[in-house]
């Protein structure tokens, strides 16, 4: 048996042509809110997918504390029924037939 090391892959450079992207900044830091409101459901609605999901900070670009208030605000229209638990229409999905 031979006492070589095994070869090191390279590491790749982070950040290449692929993944890079726009950095995105948090909006309401921009715009310099303290807290963000559950009535304002058109800004809400941006933070929403088609589906109703809340979108991530990923995918935001919202800092941490303004998107926790952001989805407790999500949370409370959702509840006030500012805002939709679910989008409308159909989604192509299993819809349950009547049997007599």
């Amino acid at each position: 048996m031979s006492s070589a090391k095994p070869k090191r892959r390279e590491k790749k450079p982070k950040g290449g042509a692929l993944g890079q992207g726009k950095r995105r900044f948090c909006q309401f830091c921009k715009e310099k809110v303290d807290e963000v409101d559950f009535k304002n459901a058109a800004v809400l609605r941006r933070f929403v997918s088609e589906k109703g999901k809340i979108r991530s900070r990923r995918i935001t670009g919202a800092c941490r504390i303004h998107q926790r208030q952001l989805s407790v605000a999500v949370k409370r229209a959702r509840e006030m029924a500012l805002l939709p638990y679910v989008s409308g229409g159909t989604s192509g999905g299993h819809t349950p037939s009547r049997r007599s």
